[in-house]
């Protein structure tokens, strides 16, 4: 029996479109998750930062209105040290203890300045995350732009393209969430 050889026809422009849209349809779908959970996370990063300013910043002033008071609760109590009040001398003593450190209420200058500074750590680590939530967000935006752009042009290039960028995107919105690779930025 001789073996019949059946030549492979290349496809048409309506058959290459339409292998492109059944690819290009489902990576679209995973980028464009990708980039809303990229926006709504990245947007609440950017919360953190500034809620985390604002709130290190009233704390850091109430340590300063404390230290304000302690400083002038020290000198009354100087004053009354001199003039040998010794109740009033250890009503201020006590008020001044107080300032310094007041685990009670969290309210002492021990306890702002400790709550001040793991306020302004947590902001330094958003600030580190920031940059990474802008850069995936546009790379994942970019792979849209170009897998559609594949479609329309029916170019297989284009496509693998699209979602060699579209990985990157990816890759680097974990960076964004994990902070995995210690870069500075």
């Amino acid at each position: 029996m001789a073996e019949i050889k059946v030549e492979a026809k290349p496809l048409s422009r309506s058959e290459k479109e339409a292998q492109i849209k059944d690819k290009a349809g489902m990576v679209i779908c995973i980028l464009a998750a990708l980039l809303a959970i990229n926006t709504l996370v990245g947007g609440s990063n950017s919360s953190k930062i500034l809620n985390n300013t604002i709130e290190a910043n009233n704390t850091w002033a109430f340590y300063q209105a404390k230290s304000i008071k302690q400083t002038l609760a020290e000198m009354a109590y100087d004053d009354a040290v001199r003039a040998n009040d010794k109740k009033k001398s250890e009503v201020l003593k006590s008020k001044i203890d107080r300032y310094e450190t007041d685990p009670k209420t969290g309210e002492g200058k021990v306890e702002l300045m400790a709550k001040a500074r793991g306020l302004e750590a947590e902001r330094s680590v958003a600030k580190q995350r920031s940059p990474f939530y802008t850069y995936a967000g546009s790379l994942l935006q970019i792979a849209i732009v170009l897998l559609t752009a594949s479609i329309l042009a029916v170019n297989q290039n284009m496509f693998k393209a699209s979602v060699a960028v579209g990985a990157l995107g990816a890759f680097i919105m974990s960076q964004a969430v994990w902070l995995w690779i210690p870069l500075m930025l």
